[in-house]
């Protein structure tokens, strides 16, 4: 037999074989990985880009959106305070026809009390009138009665001094 020196080189052999192999899979892999690693990298890229520019398409649009309804707060907010001030007007133009209004009553109120006196006063005027004109009735009344009793109290003056 031999030393052994043929199974050392076979073995020798093996292990260079496998560590080509080894360096060569380590290099194919090495090489597909740092591609990979690129393609990634630039889809990351890309990616990134795309998403900036939605970005800045939606932060577009929103503050388009924004705009708009600051706008139409806008616009309603005038047309509010311009329906408030008609109303205000409306109110005010209410009151002081109201005011008119109640001015003008007391007034006729007024007018009626002093039409009323006045009529008080026609009345007591009449009353004052219709009171002489029965105290003259009166008195003519009560003269033609006295004037009445004379005659009588003479004759029966008469009568008596007949008897």
């Amino acid at each position: 037999m031999s030393n052994g020196d043929g199974v050392t080189a076979a073995l020798s052999d093996a292990v260079e074989t496998a560590k080509e192999k080894v360096a060569e899979v380590g290099g194919a892999v090495a090489t597909t990985a740092s591609a990979t690693v690129a393609k990634v990298k630039q889809a990351a890229k890309s990616a990134e880009k795309k998403v900036k520019t939605e970005v800045a398409k939606a932060k577009k649009a929103v503050g388009k959106t924004v705009a708009k309804a600051k706008k139409k707060l806008a616009s309603a907010s005038k047309d509010a305070k311009k329906e408030v001030a008609a109303l205000k007007k409306k109110v005010a133009a209410k009151k002081a026809a109201t005011k008119k209004a109640a001015k003008k009553a007391v007034k006729k109120a007024v007018a009626k009390k002093a039409v009323a006196k006045k009529a008080v006063k026609k009345a007591a005027a009449k009353k004052v009138v219709a009171k002489k004109a029965v105290k003259k009735a009166v008195k003519k009344v009560a003269a033609k009665k006295a004037v009445a009793k004379k005659p009588a109290a003479k004759k029966a003056a008469k009568k008596a001094t007949r008897k």
